[in-house]
Parts: structure tokens; sequence; C-alpha cells
């Protein structure tokens, strides 16, 4: 057979249940063996730009209704067709985190974690484990983190909790899979949408996408944007259309311009520090739901 070149992937963004390339036409290789010019390039991802992140915020918007509006129960059903589907490409997302992990010439975590790399298996793992987990708690967390209020008077007082409404999420670079899923199960649970920034393996963000696509959620409620954190997080957290962000692994200096935004327009900013990745029982808690979530206190009159 005579020389040919070979056709490369390049990997899209996941917008709105659809898999279109950055509006920008920008791209980034990726590369094995080393990095430029020594790095072989096996594909290429696309790199978002802040018309794709808004685009992905109007789909977040769009679909955060009905989402919300879903039982609980059907919520946590969906979220476990996930992680089926994880399951299912669990061969495919091992292999591209340790392929990546191993590359000559991959940089260190981005941020303030330390939290080293883990193997590709042991990574999908608690990945599907994590999923599993939050879909178990869609229809049970309103129960744990809402009540009746005792009142002197004859009222019934109840506090129920209630979507904020989109979520931004800020990905570590360390943990391309893990990480994601840590920062939005949670959120997803909830009854949110998500707007996900990642510069992690834009590879591993992708195939997510694609698992994403072939479950049950229904297009815009999650939207996956592979690129720079520095250029996407700044607009993501100035975007008045986006309720609250949620970051993890990320240095003090994306941290302070997602305070800026809150400052601006009064957007609830978690940024977690120090986070145990690979501890089920902390990262499992009903206390990730809590910051994602507004309460809501009903009166009702008892009669006479």
């Amino acid at each position: 057979m005579p020389d040919r070149l070979p056709v490369l992937k390049t990997y899209k963004l996941y917008i709105g249940g659809a898999f279109p390339r950055t509006e920008s036409g920008r791209t980034m290789p990726l590369r094995v063996g080393g990095a430029a010019p020594e790095g072989r390039i096996v594909a290429h991802a696309c790199r978002a730009s802040r018309k794709d992140l808004r685009d992905a915020v109007a789909a977040a918007r769009k679909a955060q209704p009905a989402w919300a509006a879903a039982t609980g129960y059907l919520r946590g059903q969906i979220l476990y067709r996930l992680a089926e589907m994880l399951e299912g490409k669990r061969p495919e997302l091992a292999s591209l985190i340790d392929a990546r992990a191993t590359a000559e010439g991959l940089p260190p975590p981005v941020g303030a974690d330390p939290t080293p790399r883990l193997d590709g298996q042991t990574e999908v793992s608690l990945s599907i484990d994590r999923l599993v987990a939050f879909a178990g708690w869609a229809d049970k967390f309103a129960s744990v983190l809402g009540g009746q209020n005792a009142v002197a008077g004859p009222y019934w007082n109840i506090t129920v909790p209630e979507p904020v409404g989109v979520v931004g999420v800020v990905c570590p670079a360390g943990l391309p899979l893990l990480g994601l899923i840590t920062l939005v199960a949670p959120a997803l649970c909830a009854g949110n949408t998500a707007v996900v920034v990642s510069g992690a393996d834009a590879a591993v963000v992708s195939t997510l996408g694609e698992a994403c696509a072939t479950s049950d959620l229904p297009g815009g409620v999650i939207n996956l944007l592979t690129g720079d954190p520095a250029e996407l997080a700044p607009v993501l957290a100035a975007h008045r259309d986006v309720d609250a962000l949620h970051a993890a692994g990320i240095g003090p200096d994306l941290a302070r311009s997602l305070e800026a935004g809150r400052a601006d327009n009064l957007k609830r900013v978690i940024v977690r520090r120090d986070v145990p990745w690979h501890d089920s029982a902390a990262c499992h808690a009903p206390g990730w739901l809590e910051p994602l979530v507004e309460f809501k206190t009903v009166w009702h009159p008892t009669g006479a």
C-alpha cells in the first residue's frame, strides 16, 4: 500500500447535545512522544472561544427549567445511565488518561492542588462511582438539606432546596475525568445545568461528551468546552446568565478572576481547596450539594 496521510481526529466541543467545532476555527494539537517540535501529533482538539461559551450558556439556560422540573428519581436514573455509558467506555477513557499522563513533555497539573495524577483505570472507576453516588442522592437530598421547622403558631413551616440555575464549572487540569465529574455531578443532581471549562486533556473531555450524547441526558444539561481556562473563566464569571461558579484545583490568579465576577454580578462562587479526590466518603457527601441549591421556606396555615 502506498504511503498515505492518516486522517487525524478533531475532538469537538459538546454544546446543547451537539458536537460543534469552535466558531473561531482554533485547534490545539495533541502530541505523543514529547512536546513541540519533537512530539508526534496524533489528534487535534477545539480551543473554545468566548462566543462558544456564550452559546453554551444559552443552551444551559434553555435546558434548565425542564431539568429542574424533572423528579429527583428521574434525574437519578439519568445520572446512573451516564455512569453505565462511562463503564462501556472504560478501556478508551483509561487508555487516553494513561497515554497523556506518560507522554514526554507533559506539563505538571496547573493550580494549587498538589494531588498526583491517578492511573487511568483508577480515575475512571472513581468517576463512575461518583456518578452513581449522586444518582442515589437525587431523590433524597431534599429530605436531608430541607425539613419542617418548629414555629410558634398555627402554621406549617417547611424549607425545601431548589437549584440555583446555571452553574459554571472550572476543572482541575491534573484529573481530566475525575475532577470534572466531581464538580459536575452534584450540580446536575440538584437540578442545575452546567457549562464546563476544562484545560485538561481535551480527548478525555470530548470522549465524556460522547458518553453524555448516548445517555439519556437532555441536550444542554451539560456543555463541555475545552480550551484555556485563563481565557474563558473570566468570561464565565462575568456572564450575568450564570448563577454560580464551582471550581477546584485552580491557581490564585484564576480564583481572583472568579471572585471579581461575584463582585460584579453577585453570583455564587465556590472554589474548593485541597479536595481529597480519591476519598469517596468525603466526595460523596451531601455537603457537595448544599452550595449549589437555594433554600425556599414555605408557610402554610394549619386551620382553626
